[in-house]
């Protein structure tokens, strides 16, 4: 894709876990053993069937919220996260659209220089995670829509199923760090696997 002449402002959406930082359920999947939550959005399609799956795992197991947020609580970003983040603010504003939850998403935020997240939130009760609100559904392609309802040009990336909406909805998309089966699965997404490729991608696409 060569350098765009369009006259509106750009602006940025990332999605945050296999992206930014490590994937929240796969932590706790490794600290508890229970390794049927390793299960993500990158094998699941189904957000609503991957949750409720997740809940029922965390009532078997007595899992509680402040498990969750001492493995959340050792987490940093990946390899070349926070420097690819602070390179691509300084050329234009970025947004964070995941599909995480407020309370897994807030303490990452302080290692990636509290950049704007939006997403889910959880409901919590007695120290046991027993629900979600989603802020709406089909939240990231939405956004976009909105973005382009401010007359921006969006550009995006992410990793997973529940990305393929937001990259289509964009003005451009990318995929990035996403397994075999999604980049096959949507070629009509350019796939890469480094901080500073994916960066040179998103750079051409701003105006």
């Amino acid at each position: 894709m060569g350098a765009v002449t369009d006259r509106r402002q750009s602006i940025v959406t990332l999605d945050l876990e296999g992206v930014l930082v490590p994937e929240i359920w796969i932590a706790v999947a490794e600290r508890t053993g229970i390794d049927a939550l390793r299960r993500t959005t990158r094998d699941e399609p189904d957000y609503d069937v991957l949750m409720r799956g997740r809940l029922d795992l965390l009532a078997e197991h007595g899992l509680t919220m402040s498990t969750i947020a001492d493995v959340i609580g050792g987490l940093a970003p990946l390899d070349g996260a926070k420097a690819f983040l602070d390179a691509l603010r300084a050329r234009t504003q970025v947004l964070l659209l995941s599909d995480t939850f407020e309370q897994f998403g807030r303490p990452l935020m302080r290692h990636l220089g509290f950049p704007t997240l939006i997403c889910h939130r959880l409901v919590v009760t007695d120290d046991r995670i027993v629900g979600y609100t989603l802020r709406m559904p089909d939240q990231k392609r939405c956004a976009v829509q909105a973005l382009h309802g401010l007359n921006y040009r969006v550009v995006a990336a992410g990793d997973s199923y529940n990305d393929t909406a937001m990259l289509a909805e964009a003005d451009a998309g990318f995929l990035f760090h996403a397994p075999a089966t999604i980049v096959e699965q949507f070629p009509e997404f350019p796939a890469v696997n480094e901080y500073d490729e994916l960066l040179e991608l998103i750079t051409a696409q701003l105006s």
